[in-house]
């Protein structure tokens, strides 16, 4: 599950760029993927129009619509992904038992040195925004998918 505020710009982006990395190694059958925002500012709404361009540069294909991220999610997904501190933050507060702690990461703990903590929000900038948050992504997924790999043997 990817995170970040109002699931039109990043969050779909991670869930494009993942499912992308599943299909190219052939284990579309192994993982769910899905994303969700903080907030409930655009529930319903279709990705970014900047970012599906920005994705189909690339030959990614972001669809789907916002939904607001909700505690069901929290016994759904192994591992929920923050696109930045703010929304870890919004999350952690969401699960007010503690039980799902250890689910919760950044995107930027799939990274290595060098790598920004937050991955950042492109809305209000350009169109090189929406390409920075695809390059970031695409330089984390193979660490994210290493490890579930990892997680999958516990």
């Amino acid at each position: 599950m990817f995170v970040c505020l109002g699931n039109i710009c990043r969050s779909p982006a991670g869930e494009g760029v993942f499912k992308h990395y599943v299909a190219e190694r052939g284990l579309q059958g192994e993982f769910e993927a899905d994303s969700a925002g903080t907030s409930a500012y655009h529930v319903g709404e279709p990705p970014d129009r900047r970012m599906r361009q920005a994705a189909s540069r690339r030959g990614l294909d972001l669809t789907g619509q916002s939904r607001q991220f909700s505690e069901r999610d929290f016994q759904r997904f192994d591992l929920i992904v923050a696109m930045d501190r703010s929304n870890l933050r919004s999350i952690q507060a969401m699960d007010r038992k503690g039980r799902y702690q250890h689910k919760i990461k950044l995107f930027s703990d799939f990274v290595g040195d060098g790598f920004p903590v937050d991955v950042p929000d492109p809305y209000y900038g350009g169109r090189d925004g929406f390409d920075a948050v695809l390059d970031l992504l695409e330089e984390g997924m193979d660490g994210l998918l290493e490890h579930l790999a990892g997680s999958a043997g516990e």
